[in-house]
C-alpha cells in the first residue's frame, strides 16, 4: 500500500476495496495504473483493426472485407491508437511519475484526476458502438474531412460526441499537470532542475490546452452542418471545405507533438541511466522541446500543399516545417552525445530507447522530405506518408512507452521483469516493425495511394512483405503483456538501486541534479567528504 493511501486510511478510517477502490480513487498511482491498463487494452483493439487492414492488403483484389468497412477500419484504427492508446499511456506515465519526480505528495487536483480518467471508457464505448450501427462506423478517415465524413450514417453524432469527451479528458489532465508542477514542487526545485520527462509533459500540457478546443470547434461545426442547416464547409451554401482542413490541422499538427514530446522525456531519462552519465546538454534539451512546441503551431498547412495555396503560403509553410528539424536534431545529437564514451549496458529499456533514437530519426528524415513542397506533390496521400508517420508514432511514441514501462516496472510493482523475455520482445518487435513499415516507403514512392483496399498488381510483393511484418509485430506484443503480468504477480524483488547497485543509479536522472531529490543519486564525492 502506498504512502498516500495509508494517509487516506488514517484520515478516513477505512479504505475501499475491489471495484469501489478503482472507481473512487484519487491516488495518483492508482489512476496512473488505470490509464496504463486502459491504454494497453486500446492498443490491442486498435492493433486488431490494423491486422484486418494488413490482411486485406496481403494480396491485390477485394478478399475479406468490403471497401466501406475497410475505410471504417482505417478511421477507427487511427482514432483509437491516437486518443485511446498513446495519449492515455502518456497521461498514465505522468500520473505515476510527475508527483514523485518533483517531490509532490500527489497531483494538485485529485478528484479532477479521477474524473478525467473515467470519461475515457465512456468515450471509447461510444466510438466502438458505431461498429454495430446502421450505415457502419465512421469511414471518412481520422481527419474527418467534409463532405466525405458527412455521409456517415447514424454513427456520426456518436463520433462527434466521443471526440468531445476525449478532448475534455485531455484538457482536464493537462490542467492537472500544470497545476501540479507549478504549485507542488519540492522546496529548491527550480524549473531548470526538473527531470526532462516533467519538462516535456509541461510543454505537452500547454499544447493540449491550446489545441484540443480547436478540434472541438471543428467537429461542432461539422455537427451543425449535418443537423442544423449551417454551411461552414459546404460550398453550395457559401462555405469552404478547405477551411475545415485549416482548422483541423491547426489542431492536428500540435497533436503529433503531443504524441511524441513525452517520448523525448522518457528517452532522456533512460539513456543517461544506462550510459551512466548525466544527460548531455540539459538546458538545450529544454529549449529545443519548447521550440518544437512553438513551431508546431505555425506549420499546419504542410498537410495541405496539394489543396492549391498561394506560392507565398507554400514557401512559408515549407521553411517553417524544415526549421523544426533543427531543435529535433539537437535532441538526437544530445542523446548520442550522452551515450558517447558512457559505460553502457543493454538491458531491455535501453535497447528500446536506442531503437527509438535510430528509428525515430528515420521518421524525422522522411518528414523532412514531406515538408519540401514540390516533392510533397508526389508523396501526398501515398504510402510514403503512412510509412513516415508510423516511424514517428510506432517506433517513436510506442517504443518509448514500452521502454518506459520496462524501465519503471520494478518501481511500480516492486519486482524485476523477466529480462530474457523482454529482450525477445525487443528483437521480435524491432525486426518486424521495420519489415512492416520500411517497404511502405517503396510502395509510396512507386505511387500506391493510402486508404485504398485494392491496388495494382505491381504493388503486390511489398504489400505481402509489409503484412507479414505486421502480423509478427502484432503477435510479438503478446510477449509484452505476458512480461507485465509475470512482473506484477511476483518474481525477483527489485532492489533500491534497481539498475546498477555498483553505480548507485536510480530510476530518474535529471541533469543538473537537485541536491535534495530522492530520485537522483547523490554525488559520491560529497557523501564521503571528499573534494571534487
Amino acid at each position: 500500500m502506498s504512502d498516500a493511501m495509508a494517509h487516506d486510511d488514517a484520515h478516513h478510517g477505512y479504505r475501499p476495496g475491489g471495484m469501489k477502490r478503482w472507481l473512487t480513487t484519487t491516488n495518483h498511482k492508482d489512476i496512473g495504473t488505470l490509464y496504463l491498463v486502459f491504454s494497453l487494452v486500446m492498443f490491442f483493439i486498435g492493433g486488431a483493426m490494423a491486422m484486418i487492414i494488413r490482411l486485406e492488403l496481403f494480396q491485390p483484389g477485394l478478399q475479406f472485407i468490403d471497401p466501406q468497412f475497410y475505410n471504417s477500419m482505417t478511421t477507427m484504427h487511427a482514432l483509437i491508437m491516437i486518443f485511446g492508446a498513446v495519449m492515455p499511456a502518456w497521461t498514465g506515465f505522468a500520473n505515476w511519475l510527475v508527483p514523485m519526480m518533483i517531490g509532490a505528495p500527489d497531483m494538485a487536483l485529485p478528484r479532477l484526476n479521477n474524473w478525467s480518467f473515467w470519461i475515457l471508457p465512456f468515450a471509447f464505448t461510444l466510438l466502438l458502438s458505431t461498429l454495430f450501427m446502421p450505415g457502419g462506423a465512421p469511414a471518412g478517415g481520422w481527419t474527418m474531412y467534409p463532405p466525405l465524413v458527412l455521409q456517415t450514417g447514424d454513427a456520426f453524432p456518436f463520433l462527434i460526441f466521443a471526440v468531445h469527451l476525449m478532448g475534455a479528458s485531455s484538457i482536464a489532465g493537462a490542467i492537472n499537470i500544470i497545476a501540479t508542477v507549478f504549485n507542488l514542487r519540492a522546496p529548491g526545485m527550480t524549473l531548470m532542475k526538473l527531470p526532462l520527462f516533467v519538462w516535456t509533459w509541461i510543454i505537452t500540457a500547454f499544447l493540449l490546452i491550446a489545441a484540443m478546443p480547436v478540434l472541438a470547434g471543428a467537429v461542432t461545426m461539422l455537427l451543425t452542418d449535418k443537423f442544423f442547416g449551417t454551411s461552414f464547409f459546404s460550398a453550395a451554401g457559401g462555405g469552404d471545405p478547405v477551411m475545415f482542413q485549416h482548422i483541423f490541422w491547426f489542431f492536428g499538427h500540435p497533436e503529433v507533438y503531443i504524441l511524441i514530446l513525452p517520448a523525448f522525456g522518457i528517452a532522456s531519462a533512460i539513456i543517461p541511466t544506462f550510459a551512466r552519465k548525466p544527460l548531455f546538454g540539459y538546458s538545450s534539451m529544454v529549449y529545443a522541446s519548447a521550440s518544437i512546441a512553438f513551431l508546431s503551431f505555425i506549420v499546419w498547412a504542410h498537410h495541405m500543399f496539394t489543396v492549391g495555396m498561394p506560392l507565398a503560403g507554400e514557401l512559408f509553410f515549407m521553411y517553417a516545417t524544415v526549421l523544426i528539424a533543427i531543435p529535433t536534431g539537437v535532441k538526437v545529437f544530445n542523446w548520442v552525445a550522452t551515450m558517447w564514451q558512457g559505460s553502457m549496458t543493454f538491458e531491455t529499456p535501453m535497447l528500446f530507447a536506442i531503437a527509438f533514437v535510430v528509428l525515430f530519426t528515420i521518421g524525422g528524415f522522411s518528414g523532412l522530405m514531406l515538408g519540401v513542397t514540390p516533392v510533397d506533390f508526389q508523396y501526398h496521400d501515398t504510402y510514403f506518408v503512412v510509412a513516415h508517420f508510423h516511424y514517428v508514432l510506432v517506433t517513436g511514441s510506442v517504443f518509448a512507452i514500452i521502454a518506459g514501462t520496462y524501465f519503471w516496472l520494478p518501481k511500480w510493482t516492486g519486482h524485476m521483469y523477466d529480462e530474457s523475455l523482454g529482450k525477445l520482445h525487443f528483437w521480435l518487435s524491432t525486426i518486424s516493425v521495420n519489415v512492416l513499415f520500411f517497404p511502405q516507403h517503396f510502395l509510396g514512392l512507386a505511387g500506391m495511394p493510402r486508404r485504398i483496399p485494392d491496388y495494382a498488381v505491381q504493388f503486390a510483393d511489398w504489400n505481402m512483405v509489409s503484412s507479414i511484418g505486421g502480423f509478427v509485430f502484432g503477435a510479438s506484443q503478446l510477449l509484452f503483456v505476458i512480461g507485465i503480468i509475470k512482473c506484477a504477480r511476483g518474481g525477483v524483488k527489485a532492489t533500491a538501486q534497481v539498475w546498477d547497485g555498483a553505480h548507485g543509479l536510480e530510476w530518474t536522472l535529471p541533469s543538473p541534479p537537485p541536491f535534495h531529490s530522492f530520485s537522483v543519486p547523490p554525488d559520491p564525492a560529497t557523501i564521503e567528504g571528499g573534494m571534487r
